[in-house]
């Protein structure tokens, strides 16, 4: 029965003629060591060695997967957010124990951070599935660690609470606010333009992240965090407290009860997570005007679920983007910060808004279906909240915040934030390819004055997909060469193989799929001069080349290929360790950019 507490004799361990059958607790996923009342006599002395008692070990045991870092400042508080954490479980009958597992921050991963996520996912997957856990809150926070925890989490398919480390709060630079990271991005824009100075750009550097926190804009780690509320995995108001807050340390005191409440219902992510779930969480990333991150992480937490794989595909997101207008009005698509759309009414108010889109029949991590938990938790809007959650009848955007684009140049897709386009003509435009390989020789190259490159060029840069670089790079957001800028330049028609910041704007199109790294990709066949098509509206991407020309390309290119990799060994197969991993196993943007043996329908 749901929350009813089993109790158990300790002198039962001992008793030989009694066979170990339990499935929670302590006594759950024994050691093999050929002898099961044997390896609970051993994990019982080596618990104990940690100072715990008998009635202590009969409870159900709730892990804390603890990501604090020195390399992650996004996580700083959780040290503090595990303390109330484990209040909320032992008020509520559990036991609390926290592990390590992999901690990632966006500016401290090389090659990038995107290329440990799936490492990440296996160090979760593994260790929930390791440990005698009946529920598992999972800390995280920074851009990667929610989606690896949710691949995990899923893939383990034990009770999992997402709870995570909130939005740093704004700083203020000369009288205006500014926050990490769009505002890193204009002010570094700006400086590159030469419109502020170098002692400026050292000034607003020591505002732009003025507390500890995730991006305090619509960035990866703020939509991620959105998104998991509407999959019903944590509070409304979990996703937009500031980090600094003592409403944080309530939320998280929350999760630690709801935890218990999860373990004892036993309500593990495939039980609760439908098509529908997810249906939701497009919504409203179509609603926030979310990162682009976000379209991959979804794929891939999607696809990590044996009941949901398939059923959610690119289409997907832009058939749900056309019937979403963009309601939240915060950067980079407006104009606001986190602690504004939590100041607005956060996620319940954005929700009741979107109540005629929603599939209000998905269940939650609380046992009750998401219309009866908004049905319990009204919301009454008022001015603020309204100016900034639009009602639908008067929308930032009208529809498709997020597009998905196809053509002969991305046959298997690509992504776009039209929402964040700068120079919304760019949004249909034709225009000749400056092209770059990679982003060495973009570096070398991107501010030289005899660049030929106009404000109607279309700036090409590949070899930044999953296997290119390798690790998907945020190397999206080409800059705007620097003569250009000079001349008042803001936005140009970009487009690579790679990823963007989901605190960046620009008409930028993302995760052109094949990527240039295959040999058959069109994408990678694209030459300077080249004309090159993009129609929002229209939903194409186009290369104006003939198809001769193009098989002829891929031709060359093949063979090309072969003789490169040949000599220095960067075929797949040939690199070792993790790298050689990542490289033979990882899938492309489409598909989430996922390991294929770790999906759902496991490798090919």
């Amino acid at each position: 029965m749901e929350g009813e507490e089993i109790k158990v004799d300790p002198q039962d361990d001992y008793d030989l003629s009694r066979p170990l059958t339990a499935t929670t607790g302590l006594r759950q996923g024994l050691t093999s060591y050929g002898d099961a009342h044997f390896s609970l006599f051993l994990r019982k002395v080596f618990i104990k060695a940690a100072g715990y008692g008998e009635d202590a070990l009969s409870r159900p045991i709730i892990g804390i997967i603890n990501t604090h870092s020195g390399f992650n400042p996004c996580h700083a508080n959780v040290p503090q957010l595990m303390e109330a954490v484990k209040r909320g479980i032992h008020l509520h009958g559990g036991l609390a124990i926290d592990f390590p597992t992999i901690s990632i921050h966006e500016a401290f991963a090389s090659p990038t951070s995107m290329y440990l996520r799936n490492l990440m996912s296996m160090d979760t997957e593994e260790m929930i599935k390791a440990q005698p856990l009946d529920a598992v809150v999972a800390i995280g926070g920074c851009d990667k660690t929610v989606p690896a925890q949710l691949m995990g989490g899923i893939s383990a398919n034990k009770p999992i609470l997402p709870l995570v480390t909130g939005p740093m709060m704004p700083g203020s630079h000369r009288g205006t606010r500014v926050g990490a990271c769009t505002d890193c991005r204009s002010n570094w824009a700006a400086y590159r333009a030469g419109e502020i100075d170098m002692e400026d750009i050292a000034a607003v550097n020591d505002e732009l992240a003025p507390t500890s926190g995730t991006c305090g804009v619509m960035g990866t780690a703020s939509t991620m965090a959105c998104v998991t509320v509407a999959l019903g995995l944590m509070p409304f108001d979990g996703a937009s407290a500031a980090a600094v807050s003592s409403a944080r340390l309530r939320i998280a005191e929350q999760t630690g009860s709801n935890a218990v409440a999860a373990a004892a219902a036993q309500r593990s992510p495939q039980s609760i997570l439908t098509k529908e779930s997810f249906l939701n969480a497009i919504t409203v990333l179509q609603a926030i005007g979310g990162s682009t991150n976000a379209v991959v992480h979804l794929m891939a937490i999607v696809n990590r679920h044996p009941q949901v794989a398939g059923s959610i595909t690119l289409e997907t997101f832009d058939e749900v983007g056309r019937k979403t207008p963009l309601l939240v009005d915060l950067k980079p698509s407006g104009d606001n910060y986190m602690t504004d759309f939590h100041n607005a009414g956060g996620m319940l108010a954005l929700l009741h808004t979107l109540k005629p889109l929603l599939h209000l029949e998905a269940r939650t991590i609380h046992g009750k279906t998401l219309g009866e938990e908004l049905e319990a938790t009204p919301f009454k809007p008022f001015k603020y909240s309204s100016d900034l959650i639009r009602p639908l009848s008067n929308p930032l955007y009208a529809e498709s915040a997020l597009v998905v684009l196809r053509g002969n140049l991305a046959p298997r897709g690509a992504v776009m934030k039209a929402a964040a386009s700068k120079e919304r003509r760019l949004l249909s435009h034709t225009g000749r390819a400056v092209v770059f390989k990679n982003t060495a020789d973009m570096a070398l190259r991107i501010d030289d004055p005899d660049l030929p490159v106009t404000k109607d060029s279309v700036l090409i840069l590949q070899g930044v997909g999953p296997v290119g670089n390798p690790g998907m790079p945020e190397a999206g957001v080409i800059p705007i060469p620097r003569k250009l800028g000079a001349q008042g330049v803001k936005d140009m028609l970009r487009m690579s193989d790679g990823r963007m910041s989901g605190t960046a704007g620009g008409t930028i199109v993302l995760h052109i799929s094949p990527e240039s790294a295959q040999p058959d990709s069109v994408f990678g066949c694209v030459e300077d001069g080249d004309l090159i098509e993009c129609d929002v509206e229209k939903r194409l991407l186009r290369l104006h080349v003939s198809d001769e020309e193009i098989a002829r390309r891929i031709v060359v290119r093949t063979a090309a290929k072969k003789k490169e990799d040949f000599t220095t060994k960067r075929i797949r197969g040939k690199q070792r360790g993790y790298r050689g991993l990542y490289e033979r196993s990882v899938n492309q943007a489409e598909e989430g950019a996922d390991f294929d043996f770790l999906t759902a329908l496991g490798p090919a």
